[in-house]
């Protein structure tokens, strides 16, 4: 079963994330998918831009609790979205949690609809987002951001654009996006590559220089006791031993 749904218009290629029965959870086989898109259409020249949305009410749930990809891999999935010598659009119109921030913050530019919704939930379930603040910490704003890390508190698409999350928002996404697809149809694609590599600088120096350890925080973490108990609580639909 395909789980990224791939189209084309005037050069601009879309991937949606397309497993809706799973809130298009993260899964080893969903972030093998859509790394294996990202680099046909790194390699395409008829590519001048990609997409990144998805089908149903959520973006992404973050990581497939029952089928999670192994932190290396989504690490190369974040930093491929960040290198990839084309610029990278995210288009929300739903729910966005945990890990699907940082595929947010691994696009070039965000943009999500009124109705959009957003979580760090990892510290709920008794993990924290380690991988994704790859891409993250180097974009958002920090005093803002310690709060919604550390709360696990959900938020709107006018806070996510204010902490840095989103480019922009608006009620109908598509409205927002015209004059931004507009921009990159008639831009140049070496100038479009090389102004984004100008762009990603930092946030690459991020991946070189914290990829290794927070890798290994999160493997460690998943695999604690207070996260089996808050995996658990979460799938169970109740609160973890630790909520007072």
């Amino acid at each position: 079963m395909t789980l990224i749904a791939r189209t084309r218009a005037r050069a601009v290629e879309t991937l949606a994330l397309d497993a809706p029965h799973h809130r298009n959870a993260l899964s080893a086989a969903l972030v093998g998918e859509l790394a294996d898109a990202l680099a046909d259409a790194a390699k395409d020249p008829g590519v001048r831009a990609v997409v990144l949305t998805h089908t149903g009410t959520t973006f992404s749930a973050g990581a497939d609790l029952k089928d999670p990809p192994p932190p290396e891999a989504l690490v190369a999935l974040l930093r491929k979205i960040v290198e990839l010598p084309k610029p990278v659009v995210a288009r929300v119109t739903g729910h966005v949690r945990a890990g699907g921030l940082g595929l947010l913050a691994a696009c070039d530019i965000a943009a999500a609809s009124t109705e959009a919704t957003f979580a760090f939930s990892e510290v709920r379930i008794g993990v924290a987002p380690a991988v994704i603040s790859l891409p993250i910490l180097p974009r958002a704003d920090p005093r803002a951001l310690a709060r919604l890390y550390l709360t696990g508190e959900r938020f709107d698409a006018a806070q996510a654009q204010a902490t840095g999350l989103l480019t922009t928002h608006g009620d109908d996404v598509d409205t927002v996006l015209d004059p931004i697809l507009d921009g990159l149809r008639r831009s140049a694609p070496e100038a479009l590559a090389e102004t984004k590599r100008l762009l990603t600088t930092r946030v690459l120096e991020a991946f070189d220089r914290d990829a290794a350890d927070l890798t290994a925080l999160s493997a460690r973490l998943f695999s604690s006791p207070q996260a089996r108990e808050g995996m658990t609580a979460f799938l169970e639909r109740r609160d973890p031993a630790w909520v007072v």
